[in-house]
């Protein structure tokens, strides 16, 4: 069976950035066809991530966050660990799961970093969807 529906997680931290990572895998997979969901920060992706794709309602799982370095946790700490819950839920799972989660070394938040980071998630999230279509299209070729 072939899906048509895609699920795109959101961190609420950082929100202001991070939401636009929708906007740009939207313009690439129509809105109709995402489920979006909220979690608090990219810590709790992993989770929900292998719960989507375990539901079989999709045909891939797109996960966005914006994990900074604000010199009280290492963030770098939480990048890999994110990074690797989600690879392993698509792992897991068989499904496609997509991360659009940057980690930069150096923001600061003032309305030039904001603007840059606000940008960037936009293509970011238009890379996924392309990631997403992609290989919807070429497993499907695997199993023609």
């Amino acid at each position: 069976m072939t899906h048509t529906r895609y699920a795109f997680i959101k961190a609420n931290w950082h929100a202001d950035i991070v939401d636009r990572a929708l906007e740009g895998f939207c313009e690439l997979i129509p809105a109709e066809q995402v489920d979006v969901f909220d979690v608090p920060g990219a810590f709790e992706m992993p989770l929900v991530a292998r719960d989507l794709a375990s539901s079989g309602r999709y045909a891939a799982v797109a996960a966005a966050a914006f994990v900074v370095d604000g010199g009280i946790y290492r963030h770098d700490f939480v990048a890999q660990a994110v990074v690797d819950g989600l690879m392993r839920a698509g792992m897991d799972t068989g499904v496609p799961v997509l991360s659009v989660s940057l980690t930069p070394h150096h923001y600061q938040p003032t309305e030039h970093h904001t603007a840059i980071y606000r940008e960037h998630f936009i293509e970011k999230g238009r890379e996924a969807a392309q990631a997403a279509l992609m290989i919807g299209k070429t497993r499907a070729a695997l199993a023609a």
